[in-house]
């Protein structure tokens, strides 16, 4: 497992670092102090797990950062931390891409079972938003057949089918002959395309779309 993160700050990323080090035994965490330093990273390690991304950052900050990841690369999931509880900047980090967020005020263990989570092809979403009104964009049901929207590939519908039927990653993986990481990339662009945060609502989404 290899893991990115990304903070202005020497003692927070040490300290993330040591933290995420836990999620495997030899798991390799790399470290950037900023936006442009982690895009350089990036470019440098195709075989990234996931990034752990801070938002407020001198230079390039992390929303910012998050548009130039999902350009160069889609498929590489981002988690955001932040000392930020707003559930206004949770909506805007989902909605620009990440794949979960993290308060800075949560446990370590929430941390890990973020990434975990969003390593198995989820979205993690912090407690603090579930109650709030309009918390996570509700999908929009027309987006997926509606014209001119991209279509998903061949293989992604076969591994949509596969995700309604309440397969995991692995099994996916199994049955497609692929590896978790690819299926992971295609799980993470079904809910891009369309516009979901979870499981359950990319299969219905799919069915109502007509795509499974």
């Amino acid at each position: 497992m290899k893991l990115l993160v990304v903070d202005d700050h020497p003692i927070v990323r040490d300290g993330l670092a040591a933290l995420l080090g836990q999620l495997e035994r030899d798991a390799l965490v790399l470290q950037a102090g900023d936006a442009e330093k982690a895009l350089a990273l990036v470019a440098a390690h195709a075989d990234l797990d996931v990034v752990i991304l801070d938002i407020a950052m001198p230079g390039m900050n992390g929303l910012r950062a998050l548009a130039e990841f999902a350009r160069t690369r889609p498929e590489l999931p981002v988690i955001v931390i932040s000392a930020s509880e707003d559930a206004r900047d949770v909506r805007e980090a989902l909605a620009k891409g990440a794949l979960g967020y993290v308060p800075k005020s949560a446990s370590q263990n929430a941390l890990l079972s973020a990434v975990r989570l969003v390593l198995n092809g989820e979205v993690y979403v912090p407690p603090l938003i579930l109650g709030a009104p309009t918390a996570v964009r509700s999908p929009d049901r027309r987006a997926a057949a509606s014209p001119g929207r991209p279509a998903l590939t061949h293989r992604q519908v076969d591994v949509l089918r596969r995700l309604s039927d309440g397969q995991s990653n692995k099994a996916i993986a199994l049955e497609l002959d692929l590896s978790e990481k690819t299926v992971k990339a295609h799980v993470t662009a079904i809910f891009r395309a369309l516009n979901v945060v979870n499981r359950t609502q990319a299969a219905t989404i799919g069915r109502e779309a007509g795509l499974i």
